[in-house]
C-alpha cells in the first residue's frame, strides 16, 4: 500500500500538500527569498465543488501552477499580493530625485485626489488591466477628466507599475495599453484651441483700454498677446528679464501658483522642462509702450517687494501688490469678455443689428492668436518655432497649418469673377 498523503477522496496529494480536518486544502512553499509561505483553497483541482456557503475561489493545484511559474521567472507573487498601491507610489515618489517640486507636487496632488482611494488601497498584485481600464473610464465618464487629465494620470501609474514589473512584484503592466485602447473606443478628441480673429482681438483690447474698471489689466493682456508667452512666462517676467535698450525680453523661467503638499497655494518658480523654452523674444512697440506705462505707474505707487524662490522684481501684480497667477487672470478674462458682450448686446438691439461677441477663451488661447498672427506674417517656421519656445516642430506646422488655409480661403473668394474661366 503506498505512503503517500491523500485527501478524503482518496486523491493522491503532491509533496507540500495537505487537507486539513476541515476539509479545506493546504499548499506550503517557499519564496524567492527562501521564506515558507502558504496558500488555501476548498477546491484541489478546478472541478471540484465548493462546499455550500463559500465564495468561489481559485482551485489549489491553479494557484501551485501560477506560483511556480513566478518563481521560475523571479516573481514573488507573494509579496505583490501583500503590497499596497499607495505605499508602493510614495516609495516610488522617493526614488524620484530627477523631477522638478513643481510636477512632484502635481503628482502627489493628482494621484491622491483621483487614484488613493479608488485603486490605492488595494495589493499591487491584485490589480489587472480590466481595473485600469474601469478605472480610467470612470475619470472620463464620471469626473469629467480632459485628455490631458488622462496623461498626467496615466504618466503617473504606468511607471509605478513598471518598476513593480522590475522588482518582481508583477509579472506584467496592468496599464500597458490602457490609453491606447481608451483613445481608440472614446469618442474623445482633444479640444480644438483657437485663436482670435482680428476683429475680436481688437474688440477686447480696445474694450480693456477705455473700461475705468478693466483698464489696470491691460499691460499684462498687451504682454500676452504681443510675445506669445505662456501665462506662467508672462506672469513670471522681472524688470531685469526687459532691455528697453535692445527691446528684448529674455523668457527663462515660469511662476506658478499651485496647491501644496501642505494643502496650502503657493508661488514657485520653475525653469522650462525642455531648452526650447529659454529665448529671446523682440518687444513689439505695443509691448515697450505698455511695460515703460507700467514701470512708471510702479515708480510712482511702489514696486513688488515680494520674492518666491530667490527671484524679486516681478513686473505684474495685483491691487495688493501681490503676484499676479495664471487662474487670476483667466477669471479676468471671464469677466471682461461677459461685460464686453453685454454691453455689445445692448448695442447692437439699439442699432438693430446681430451683436458681434466675444467666445468663452482663456490666457492661451492669447497665445494661440498670437502665434496665428506670426504665421500669418512670417513663412520660415523655425524663427516661429524659436520664438514660440516650441520643443516640437509638428506644433508650430498645426498652428502654421491653420493660418495659413485661412489666409487660402481669403485669397481665394479675392479671385471671385476675378480668373476668367468661362
Amino acid at each position: 500500500m503506498s505512503d503517500k498523503k491523500r485527501d478524503k477522496k482518496g486523491r493522491i496529494l503532491r509533496p507540500g500538500e495537505r487537507q486539513r480536518e476541515d476539509g479545506r486544502y493546504e499548499y506550503r512553499y517557499k519564496d524567492a527569498q527562501g521564506n515558507t509561505r502558504s496558500i488555501y483553497s476548498w477546491k484541489l483541482v478546478e472541478t471540484d465543488k465548493l462546499p455550500a456557503g463559500k465564495k468561489w475561489e481559485a482551485s489549489l493545484r491553479e494557484m501551485e501552477k501560477k506560483i511556480q511559474r513566478d518563481l521560475e521567472d523571479g516573481i514573488n507573487g507573494y509579496a505583490g499580493a501583500r503590497t499596497i498601491l499607495n505605499s508602493f507610489f510614495e516609495a516610488y515618489m522617493e526614488t524620484k530625485y530627477e523631477l522638478k517640486q513643481s510636477t512632484r507636487t502635481n503628482y502627489k496632488y493628482m494621484y491622491k485626489k483621483y487614484v488613493s482611494e479608488w485603486l490605492g488601497q488595494r495589493s499591487i498584485g491584485s490589480i489587472k488591466y480590466s481595473d485600469i481600464k474601469k478605472f480610467y473610464i470612470h475619470l472620463i465618464k464620471e469626473v469629467g477628466f480632459k485628455p490631458n487629465s488622462m496623461e498626467i494620470i496615466h504618466t503617473i501609474l504606468h511607471p509605478v507599475f513598471a518598476v513593480a514589473v522590475r522588482d518582481g512584484l508583477i509579472r506584467t503592466n496592468p496599464t500597458e495599453g490602457v490609453m491606447t485602447e481608451i483613445k481608440k473606443s472614446h469618442d474623445w478628441e482633444k479640444g480644438k484651441r483657437h485663436a482670435l480673429t482680428v476683429a475680436q482681438q481688437t474688440a477686447f483690447i480696445s474694450y480693456i483700454a477705455r473700461s475705468k474698471q478693466f483698464s489696470h489689466w491691460l499691460p499684462i493682456f498687451t504682454v500676452l498677446l504681443g510675445t506669445g508667452c505662456r501665462v506662467g512666462e508672462a506672469v513670471g517676467l522681472r524688470w531685469q528679464d526687459c532691455d528697453f535698450e535692445e527691446n528684448v525680453i529674455s523668457v527663462n523661467h515660469n511662476l506658478i501658483y499651485r496647491v501644496q503638499d501642505s494643502g496650502k497655494c503657493e508661488y514657485h518658480v520653475t525653469t522650462p522642462k525642455t531648452r526650447s523654452g529659454i529665448r529671446i523674444i523682440p518687444m513689439l512697440s505695443e509691448v515697450k509702450k505698455a511695460l515703460l506705462g507700467e514701470y512708471d505707474r510702479q515708480l510712482r505707487e511702489g514696486f513688488t517687494e515680494l520674492e518666491v524662490d530667490g527671484y524679486s522684481g516681478f513686473i505684474f501684480q495685483n491691487q495688493l501688490g501681490e503676484c499676479l497667477n495664471p487662474h487670476a487672470i483667466n477669471r479676468a478674462i471671464d469677466r471682461i469678455s461677459k461685460a464686453y458682450n453685454r454691453e455689445e448686446t445692448e448695442r447692437a438691439a439699439k442699432e438693430n443689428r446681430e451683436p458681434e461677441l466675444l467666445p468663452h477663451f482663456s490666457a492661451h488661447n492669447l497665445r494661440h492668436t498670437f502665434c496665428t498672427r506670426f504665421c500669418e506674417n512670417e513663412t520660415n517656421l523655425k524663427i516661429i518655432q524659436e520664438i514660440m519656445g516650441h520643443a516640437d516642430i509638428s506644433t508650430t506646422m498645426n498652428v502654421y497649418n491653420e493660418a495659413t488655409r485661412e489666409k487660402k480661403m481669403e485669397s481665394f473668394a479675392n479671385l471671385e469673377g476675378k480668373i476668367r474661366i468661362s
